[in-house]
């Protein structure tokens, strides 16, 4: 047996725990860096979604501190949804035009986006009203909707086929939400003035979401709608920016990106501003986290790739379009039975699992930056039983925000775009590391994706002055910030560090 295959015996008799410093003694596993070399300079910027849903109305137990945790990220591009599980709180004419009369109300709607838009004063909001009006689909009866618009109601969007093929009673409805927040109001169908008083600056606009998943969108049928609705909504404002796809299941659709990105598609001088898509881990329902700790971090390579092979034909179609994974998260099992089994209680996440799921998010925001991703959005701001809880970057019982938030803005405070990233390497699969040169200094970037404490040997070349970490033992408190000397640093489980020279 070798020196190293009895230390591994000792060890796991000892149940003590395997540390990097000391495999590094045997085999030439260990952290180098080159801070001479630099491999990228990054364009990502960390990021969130918020999606509508009653908790984030006025009066509601995580209103407040969700906003205010909001405010203080101070993060860009910060992504709002309206959606359909809440039809009055997504869509602002529910019922078609008749004798007249129009149905258009933003009451349940524009409090909690003047809410957000408040927090996320002097940062860019990409919004996304997600949700056409069932309406205006060839349905084969009129879809209803509840009176309560806190009543969550999953069968909203039906149909395949706009009842206006050419695609501009549509686009009307969008050219209306624009001018009602950016100019002040609009002329209805029957051209009566509805006053907002709104004049927000809204930098981006994503139409619509996981079109993959609603309505079933075939590549023509979206370009087409891409094309007239950006081109109408221009008309309102010139220098309104486009995101587009949104896809669910980015890997199960190279066509619509072949088919989108290729400039010859498109009609009018349609802007390719930005390509948007998703990704959520999601464990098989018998696993556990000592299992989750391997299959998130193994989903996400499988969607790396998915990246690599989309940036290939971004670059080659459309190399100015830009990217926004507007999306990125774990889906537990539970959620889908809170979400739509009445009365269900859901079992609790399990500890340490708001960890695991934000190392995961560290780890996907280095992978992103070493391929120049500009937009690296966690989701979701809020979510609790019934509205996906394990996607909450709330915690959903205290208010408090909770490790995947931290993660977040750990990030945000640290990192972000014109880092040059330097050559790092380390062959350690249970941890994560970049170096990265910032306008504030040196930085190294670790994460621990495993369950169990570990140990990061830095190079004595690296003078480490300060650490910041989100970790077990910080619980749903702000990253701990302290002084740092020596080499060595220990990690507890699924931790994140920035360490600061």
């Amino acid at each position: 047996m070798t020196p190293l295959g009895k230390y591994l015996t000792l060890s796991a008799a000892l149940g003590l725990s395997l540390t990097i410093a000391a495999v590094a003694q045997d085999s030439p596993k260990g952290l180098q860096i080159d801070w001479g070399k630099t491999t990228e300079t990054s364009r990502s910027t960390p990021t969130l979604q918020v999606v509508v849903n009653p908790q984030l109305l006025r009066g509601a137990m995580l209103h407040d501190p969700s906003f205010k945790a909001l405010q203080e990220l101070g993060a860009d591009y910060v992504r709002y949804v309206p959606w359909l599980p809440y039809p009055k709180q997504a869509v602002a004419e529910l019922e078609a035009p008749k004798d007249g009369k129009t149905s258009w109300d933003f009451s349940h709607i524009d409090p909690t986006l003047e809410d957000f838009m408040k927090a996320t004063d002097g940062h860019s909001v990409v919004m996304n009203f997600s949700t056409i009006p069932a309406w205006m689909y060839k349905t084969d009866k009129p879809v209803t909707y509840p009176a309560d618009p806190n009543q969550v109601f999953w069968d909203y969007t039906r149909g395949t086929e706009l009842r206006d093929p050419s695609m501009k009673e549509v686009a009307g409805y969008y050219v209306r939400l624009l001018s009602w927040y950016t100019k002040g109001g609009f002329n209805d169908e029957n051209g009566k003035w509805h006053e907002s008083g709104h004049h927000y600056k809204i930098a981006y606009w994503e139409l619509l979401n996981e079109i993959d998943f609603e309505h079933h969108w075939s590549p023509e049928s979206y370009t087409k709608f891409y094309d007239v609705v950006s081109a109408a909504m221009l008309k309102v404002d010139p220098d309104l920016k486009f995101m587009a796809l949104a896809l669910a299941a980015p890997s199960k659709d190279p066509e619509m990106f072949e088919y989108f990105l290729n400039p010859a598609n498109h009609h009018g001088g349609a802007p390719l501003d930005f390509i948007t898509y998703h990704f959520y881990a999601g464990p098989a329902p018998e696993e556990t986290i000592e299992n989750w700790q391997y299959t998130f971090f193994n989903q996400e390579e499988g969607f790396l790739n998915t990246v690599r092979y989309v940036e290939a034909i971004r670059k080659r179609l459309s190399p100015s379009t830009r990217t926004d994974l507007d999306e990125l998260g774990v889906i537990l099992p539970e959620d889908g039975k809170s979400n739509r089994i009445p009365g269900y209680i859901a079992k609790p996440e399990p500890a340490g699992y708001w960890n695991l799921a934000g190392a995961m998010y560290a780890d996907l925001y280095i992978q992103l930056a070493r391929m120049g991703i500009d937009v690296v959005g966690e989701s979701q701001l809020v979510g609790y039983p019934t509205q996906y809880p394990s996607v909450s970057m709330m915690n959903y019982k205290t208010g408090d925000p909770n490790a995947r938030f931290w993660v977040l803005k750990l990030l945000k405070d640290t990192l972000g775009p014109g880092d040059k990233l330097v050559d790092t390497k380390d062959d350690d699969r249970d941890i994560s590391v970049q170096a990265f040169q910032t306008s504030h200094g040196k930085k190294i970037l670790i994460v621990n994706k495993r369950l169990k404490e570990d140990q990061v040997k830095i190079p004595a070349s690296f003078k480490a002055a300060a650490i910041e970490r989100v970790a077990p033992s910080t619980g749903d408190n702000a990253p701990s910030s302290k002084p740092f000397s020596g080499s060595v640093v220990k990690l507890e489980a699924n931790e994140v560090v920035v360490i600061s020279e």
